[in-house]
C-alpha cells in the first residue's frame, strides 16, 4: 500500500522529490566525552527554511545506518542529522563512560543542536539555509529512548526516583520507533543487568510524538509481550498517535537498512509505510502542513489490506 508516491510530496501534491546531498564525517567538539562526536548530515540541495530531524541510532549502529528514512526525508526537504553514538565503538565493560552511557547518548543530541550552524557550515551550500525553529527528534530502538529524553521523558533511578529532565524546547516533535516501555519488574535479567537505565518514567513527555511499534516484537529485554513497546504511547501526555505494524518485528520490517543484517521481518512495504507516515506526521507536526497527517490516517484506515493501523488521543 502506498500513501505517497516517490515522486510526490506528502500532501499528494505534484512536488517532485529533491536531489539530496550528505556530508560525513562532521566533527562536534563534546565536553566530557572523551572523544569528539562524528556526526553525518543528508540535506536537500535547495530550498530555504529546512526543517531538521535529528536521528539517534538503535544499538552499535552509526551514522551510515537507517538510508531507507534519512534518504526519503531529505529528498521531501528535511535536513537529517545522524550521530554515531559511543555504543557503536564498542566500549568496554569498565570503561568509566559506560554506566553513563545513555546520558552520553542525550548529550550528544544536544550537541548536535547546540553545534547546528557548525554543521550546515560543513555542507556546501546549506548555510543560511536551515530552519532553527523547526526541529525534531527522532530515533529507533535504544535510539528511540535517547531521542524521547529529550522530549521529556526521565530516566528512574535505582532508588525508584525519576532523574532531572533533559528535556530540550528547541524540539517541537518527535518520532519514536520501538520505544522500549517501563522498567523495573518488566525487565528481563538480560536487561537488569546490562541495561538498568532502560526505566523510562513518560509522565513528562510532553512534546507531540509519534509512536511507532510492531505487533510481533519479542524483545529479550523484556518480559512482556509486544505491548511493551506501546507503552510510552499509553503513559505519555505528548504522544499523540501509535502506528502498529501487523506482522513488524523489532527492525520494522528493516528501516535499518542493508548494512543491519539482523531483521529478520524485512518488508519493503513495511518500511514504505514507516517512512510514509512518519514524514506526513512530521510535516504536520512541525507545522508545515496542517493536511498532511490526517490525510495519512485516512488513507490508512481506507486500505483494503492496510499494513497497520493508527491509534490516536
Amino acid at each position: 500500500m502506498r500513501l505517497v508516491s516517490d515522486n510526490t510530496s506528502a500532501d499528494g501534491g505534484n512536488d517532485f522529490t529533491t536531489p539530496v546531498i550528505s556530508v560525513n564525517p562532521i566533527s562536534l567538539a563534546a565536553r566530557d566525552r572523551g572523544q569528539d562526536l562524528e556526526v553525518r548530515i543528508t540535506a536537500p540541495t535547495t530550498g530555504d527554511n529546512v526543517p531538521v530531524v535529528v536521528l539517534s541510532h538503535g544499538m552499535a549502529l552509526t551514522m551510515d545506518d537507517y538510508a531507507p528514512l534519512v534518504g526519503f526525508w531529505a529528498a521531501r526537504g528535511f535536513a537529517v542529522v545522524q550521530p554515531t553514538h559511543l555504543d557503536a565503538l564498542g566500549l568496554a565493560p569498565d570503561d568509566p563512560r559506560t554506566p553513563l552511557i545513555w546520558r552520553i547518548r542525550a548529550d550528544d543530541l544536544t550537541a548536535v543542536l547546540d553545534q547546528l550552524d557548525t554543521i550546515e557550515a560543513a555542507v556546501p551550500g546549506l548555510a543560511g539555509r536551515v530552519d532553527h525553529d523547526r526541529i525534531a527528534v527522532a530515533g529507533h530502538s535504544w535510539g528511540a529512548q535517547t531521542a524521547s529524553i529529550l522530549a521529556g521523558a526521565r530516566v528512574v533511578g535505582a532508588d525508584g526516583t525519576p532523574g532531572e529532565s533533559m528535556a530540550d524546547p528547541r524540539v517541537g516533535a518527535a518520532v519514536l520507533m520501538s520505544l522500549p516501555g517501563t522498567g523495573g519488574a518488566d525487565l528481563s535479567p538480560l536487561a537488569t543487568e546490562h541495561f538498568p537505565f532502560m526505566s523510562p518514567d513518560f509522565s513528562e513527555l510532553k512534546t507531540p510524538s509519534l509512536m511507532v511499534a510492531g505487533d510481533r516484537d519479542q524483545s529479550p529485554l523484556t518480559v512482556r509481550g509486544p505491548d511493551w513497546f506501546t507503552d510510552g504511547y499509553r503513559l505519555s501526555p505528548g504522544a499523540t498517535d501509535l502506528l502498529t505494524l501487523f506482522g513488524a518485528e523489532h527492525g520494522l520490517g528493516g528501516i535499518q537498512g542493508a548494512n543491519d543484517t539482523r531483521t529478520t521481518d524485512e518488508s519493503p512495504e513495511r518500511v514504505a509505510l514507516v517512512r510514509q507516515i512518519t514524514l506526513a506526521y512530521l510535516r504536520t507536526a512541525l507545522g508545515l502542513d496542517h493536511d498532511a497527517w490526517p490525510t495519512a490516517r485516512r488513507t490508512l484506515a481506507a486500505a483494503d489490506a492496510p499494513l497497520g493501523i493508527i491509534d490516536s488521543k
